[in-house]
């Protein structure tokens, strides 16, 4: 439900009332009620010129430097949109992995969100953690974006709203957030230096309004100001929207840290309203800043207003002596099952998109296909690589490294019941490099002097070692000179098994004793440097390997350079692995083969890492490799099949109508497996609804334009993204904005309007306990003549209700006023319309299931 909105459920035994979003919030959560600024005072004061500067820099990748001599600690970032990974880019401390943002977008449910931060607050204070450098609210502008299952939504209040509930929950757990990309980081392309021009009303209306709604409705302590430009400003030196936007009509009083290496002139930056550069230990501030006050370039006001930001987000955190922190440690909720809140948030999470009878079998006539019934299946086949071994996260800063992850095939095989056959087939393998070596390995790294002597040893998830920042304890740059990735791999097939091997340096691999390669490797090319640091180019060895022998390998690396940018400590190598492979027509063949006369197949089919990523947009919508084809032949040898879309953002679906259901589980986190079977054999309902809108082609999304000419990107599109842009197009999308089916069906029986919100009454007239996502949307009316251009409708309120067979629930809706308001460029605010609106419950924004007038006065 929406930050204001509140639901009854009529059902036997009398009316109850959900919680609503304040439900259990402890005092001194909000940044508001925490006072500490005399405390704030006393430590500025003790602080000498380069003492404030040092301050305002960050000390290496991921913390800010302590000073002892005013009780204040180092603080800590780390990134944490699903996980919280630690100041280590390694397996050595394993993190929860929860579902990808537009997953927890999907759930239409702030309230879930809340319980996600406040599980991933327990997680940064396992791990030293003070500040989540999350969410990321930026909207998806265009499908193409490449790090959209990174954002939420195409919508700004739905963006808002979750984004809003998340920070309450981190923040209420005593750790920071920093709201991001502020402001326009809507694409990967040139996202240095690119400079978005984007008109005053979508500006307001669009892109800060889910920013405006955190920090209205969730007081975040942080916000991270982005790489881009907005209107001919670099967004680390905007004062306008930083200080008289941001901070000035919102009130914003938390700490602004720019994104990493985005702060690039020392003058500016501080004008602009930038507190914290970020990595350290050489930034555009610390003795640069100190000599730019020294030189009258700067008043040392400016640098104090900045030092009291960063001291305020130390004592808010816990990092300041002499200061409660604003939630006191035994406040902080705690003792949160992390396995079970990614299970649950993975399921509700799931969108069914489709879902009709099998074109024929023994259900003929029985209605849709899911859930399956456990008890009249004998053989299953699943089919996919990614069923076997799942995408769960989005690649990029994003990327945290689980304990444990359950795919699709091992979720499914540990939930059916036992006699069930279960075959797998790969069919079509998306991907084109081959997948960092997990499954039978058992590998650790080992950090060597030129002499050779060990000077740190740890544990890994997979074949990939990284370090981008913060070298393991023991390990310094200077003395560093190579790592090994050693020890052993037992295969589960006997056959020619693909190794590679990637990193931009001296590779040496060597199996069972002997060398198979040695040479020197290579960084992919590319305009985005952290996308080359993440693709380095692979080189690939056959070897032959017989099944359950175990074999030793070892892989050396020799870094070509120890840094990504000045002072960023990174290194990266890989090695992958593939089991012996049929050609791309055998393997379509044998899963014809599986899928053939077994009572249901489940086709999983995913994005890659190389098509949809933090450090470039897509250039198209289509499933990599020959996976449309495989789901086109399997659906035509099994009408009882079931596609399981694994991507974090649309992907074309050229079979959608020929296969009976459709289901999408974005990036789902280390539960998937568990999760989706949840889902398919009907233990639990599917509970999303889609967050964008998802088109049939790429040629038919209004917005498709994420490349720079010149170095300019013009909003050309004004208010129509998304949804917005469909209403007025000429082709309906495959799924519009706001839809998603369940295993029962709601009649909307009645809906009721006042001039502040709206009553809607539902009934569940189906068979199954179920829960619906009402949608409340206005569209003008009437003679709008001599009024701004608007869309036909806009989301304006949503609410989540749950009710048992032929029972009914009742939610209140707040409308809110700004949603009668336009942005009036030439009274540089808000302005109301009076007008007459139409006011639609809806199941989506193309399924109006009731509607009222309201005058808007």
């Amino acid at each position: 439900m929406t930050d204001q909105s509140h639901a009854r459920h009529t059902e036997p035994g009398g009316p109850r009332t959900a919680p609503g979003p304040d439900a259990g919030r402890r005092p001194g959560a909000g940044a508001g009620a925490h006072d500490c600024s005399d405390a704030v005072e006393r430590a500025l004061g003790r602080l000498d010129l380069d003492g404030k500067a040092r301050l305002l820099s960050g000390q290496d990748m991921w913390s800010l430097p302590a000073v002892p001599a005013i009780g204040l600690r180092s603080l800590v970032m780390s990134d944490g949109p699903i996980g919280v990974r630690g100041r280590q880019w390694s397996a050595e401390d394993p993190s929860v992995a929860l579902p990808s943002p537009t997953a927890l977008a999907a759930t239409w449910d702030p309230e879930l969100a809340r319980r996600a931060g406040h599980l991933l607050a327990q997680e940064a204070r396992r791990k030293g953690v003070h500040v989540l450098l999350a969410p990321t609210v930026n909207l998806h502008r265009s499908p193409l974006g490449g790090r959209h299952f990174e954002c939420y939504s195409e919508d700004p209040l739905l963006t808002g709203a979750i984004g809003a509930g998340y920070v309450r929950g981190v923040q209420e757990g005593g750790v920071g957030t920093t709201v991001k990309h502020f402001v326009g980081n809507d694409a990967e392309t040139d996202r240095f230096t690119v400079d978005n021009r984007i008109a005053p009303r979508p500006l307001h209306e669009l892109y800060l309004a889910p920013f405006e709604h955190i920090v209205t409705h969730a007081r975040p302590w942080g916000i991270m100001t982005a790489y881009n430009q907005v209107n001919g400003s670099t967004m680390t030196e905007h004062h306008h929207l930083v200080t008289e936007v941001l901070r000035g009509a919102w009130g914003f009083d938390g700490c602004n840290v720019s994104d990493w290496t985005a702060a690039r002139n020392t003058v500016r930056a501080l004008h602009g309203g930038l507190d914290v550069a970020m990595p350290g230990p050489r930034t555009v501030f610390g003795a640069p800043l100190a000599a730019a006050v020294r030189a009258g370039e700067i008043a040392e006001s400016e640098v104090d207003a900045a030092v009291r930001r960063v001291l305020l987000l130390a004592a808010r955190t816990g990092c300041l002596d002499g200061v409660p922190p604003a939630v006191a440690p035994a406040d902080a909720p705690q003792g949160i099952d992390g396995r079970a809140v990614a299970r649950e948030l993975a399921r509700r999470a799931v969108v069914l998109l489709r879902n009709e009878p099998a074109g024929e079998g023994p259900q003929d006539g029985a209605g849709p296909i899911l859930p399956l019934d456990p008890a009249a299946l004998r053989r299953v086949a699943v089919i996919g690589a990614a069923a076997r071994d799942a995408r769960v996260l989005g690649g990029g800063s994003a990327t945290v490294f689980p304990a444990r992850i359950v795919s699709p095939l091992a979720g499914l095989r540990a939930a059916l019941p036992e006699g069930v056959e279960v075959a797998f087939a790969t069919g079509a393998d998306p991907r084109t490099r081959i997948p960092h070596a997990r499954e039978g390995f058992t590998l650790r790294a080992r950090y060597l002097t030129a002499e050779g002597r060990l000077l740190a040893e740890t544990p890994q998830f997979d074949g990939r070692v990284q370090v981008l920042g913060s070298f393991p304890d023991g390990v310094t740059r200077r003395d560093l000179h190579a790592v090994e990735l050693t020890g052993s791999f037992t295969p589960r097939a006997t056959g020619t098994h693909t190794l590679a091997v990637a990193g931009a340096g001296r590779l040496r691999l060597t199996l069972g004793g002997e060398v198979v390669f040695d040479g020197d490797g290579a960084g992919r090319e590319g305009s985005d440097p952290f996308e080359a640091f993440m693709q380095p180019a692979e080189h690939r060895i056959d070897a032959e390997l017989t099944a359950d022998q175990e074999v030793s390998l070892t892989l050396r690396f020799v870094p070509h350079s120890l840094g990504l940018g000045e002072g960023m400590g990174a290194l990266n190598f890989v090695l992958g692995h593939g089991e012996p492979r049929l050609d791309g027509d055998g393997e379509i063949e044998e899963a014809v083969r599986a899928a053939t006369g077994a009572d249901a197949a489940i086709v999983v089919v995913a994005t890659t890492e190389e098509v949809e990523s933090e450090g470039f947009d897509r250039g198209d919508l289509r499933l990599p490799g020959r996976q449309d084809e495989l789901v086109a032949r399997v659906a035509a040898a099994n009408p009882r099949t079931v596609v399981v879309v694994n991507s974090g953002s649309p992907v074309e679906l050229p079979w959608r109508d020929r296969v009976p259901a459709v289901l999408l589980s974005w990036f789902p986190g280390q539960e998937a497996g568990a999760a989706l079977a949840d889902i398919l054999l009907g233990a639990h309902e599917p509970g999303g609804r889609l967050p964008t809108t998802w088109p049939a082609r790429l040629a038919d999304a209004p917005v498709s334009t994420v490349t720079p000419t010149d170095g300019t990107l013009p909003y050309e599109e004004g208010l129509f993204i998304g949804y917005r842009a469909w209403q007025r197009a000429a082709t309906a999308p495959a799924y519009p904005f706001g839809h998603g089916l369940g295993y029962t069906r709601w009649e909307y029986e009645t809906l009721d309007t006042t001039p502040d919100s709206v009553r809607v009454r539902l009934r569940n007239t189906g068979d199954r306990p179920g829960r619906e996502v009402v949608q409340i949307y206005l569209a003008p009316t009437g003679d709008t003549s001599g009024t701004p251009e608007r869309p036909a409708r806009w989301l304006v309120g949503f609410a989540t209700v749950e009710a048992g067979p032929g029972e009914s629930a009742e939610t209140e809706i707040p409308l809110p006023g700004r949603a009668f308001e336009v942005w009036s460029e030439p009274d540089g605010g808000w302005r109301r319309v009076p007008g007459t609106y139409a006011v639609e419950a809806a199941h989506s924004s193309a399924d109006i299931r009731l509607a009222a007038q309201i005058t808007s006065r």
